[in-house]
């Protein structure tokens, strides 16, 4: 088993840094940057605003997800030689996703110290002001791009009852929220953050389809980086298929086999898993 531990290497420290205010820094991460040997950045030229805005001049290496392999063996070499070494991403906090995988890994397998300066984190902003059940939530990173598959991915949050999370870009926004629509239906409770903690920062809580209308109303709404969060509730237990459950289960069909649909669809409105089961096959017999 390999554990984080003093030894006689240096020590990498994983630290958060701002997602917009380059005022939300800790004292105790400008103190890191300031003391470590060698700070290796997501994009340096990004991480130079936070640097020149706080005095830091400790010096910087790229490390992102085109050189990342390379680049940890190299970073392993100093931190083995005794360097202190930080790590950060362009926003928030590191390998939430962003690079730093390989890294870390390298870390405990030669048994250096590792350390997280905590801070800021987008998810976790939104959630603290989304006043949205987060007892238990899901985080998704980035859905994936393509529609069908994006479809498919919210899809698979029906098996679970919780408030799932996700990062979304600017030109996809609108392509996102109609696919939780899809899945999840017009009245879905959700939050979504749009440019935290910036000049244009804007929190919307409500149901889908108020947020599809709000983010289509104006250009502007869909400019900038995005979290969203959906509430995936299991509702009363009821005893007929109704209109809704029969639709999710086409849409189900041509994705997942029948005895999958059947649970999902089972879960998600509190219906008997063999009521709907047997629905589905009466369905594919007429």
């Amino acid at each position: 088993m390999n554990q984080s531990s003093a030894t006689a290497s240096g020590t990498l420290y994983v630290v958060a840094t701002p997602i917009g205010n380059l005022n939300d820094i800790t004292l105790r991460a400008l103190e890191v940057l300031n003391q470590c040997d060698l700070v290796a950045c997501e994009d340096t030229r990004h991480s130079m605003r936070l640097f020149q805005a706080h005095g830091i001049t400790t010096k910087t290496v790229a490390l992102h997800q085109h050189n990342e392999a390379k680049q940890s063996h190299k970073l392993i070499e100093r931190l083995i030689n005794g360097d202190d070494v930080a790590l950060v991403s362009d926003a928030g906090t590191p390998l939430i996703s962003d690079p730093g995988f390989p890294l870390l890994g390298l870390a405990h397998e030669n048994n250096i110290k590792v350390v997280p300066i905590p801070g800021p984190s987008a998810l976790i902003a939104l959630l603290s002001v989304a006043a949205i059940n987060t007892q238990p939530f899901v985080f998704h990173g980035f859905v994936p791009p393509k529609s069908k598959q994006r479809v498919a991915e919210f899809v698979s949050w029906l098996e679970t009852t919780a408030t799932h999370v996700y990062y979304e870009s600017s030109h996809r926004i609108v392509a996102s929220i109609e696919a939780l629509i899809e899945v999840f239906g017009e009245t879905a409770e959700v939050a979504m953050g749009r440019e935290l903690t910036k000049t244009f920062e804007q929190i919307f809580t409500g149901t889908a389809i108020e947020l599809l209308q709000l983010v289509e109303s104006n250009n502007n709404h869909q400019k900038g980086e995005f979290v969203l969060a959906v509430l995936n509730k299991k509702p009363a237990v009821s005893d007929e298929i109704g209109s809704q459950p029969a639709a999710l289960i086409a849409q189900l069909m041509p994705l997942l086999p029948p005895k999958t649909v059947a649970k999902v669809v089972a879960d998600h409105y509190g219906l008997n898993k063999k009521q709907v089961y047997n629905f589905i096959l009466r369905q594919a017999t007429t």
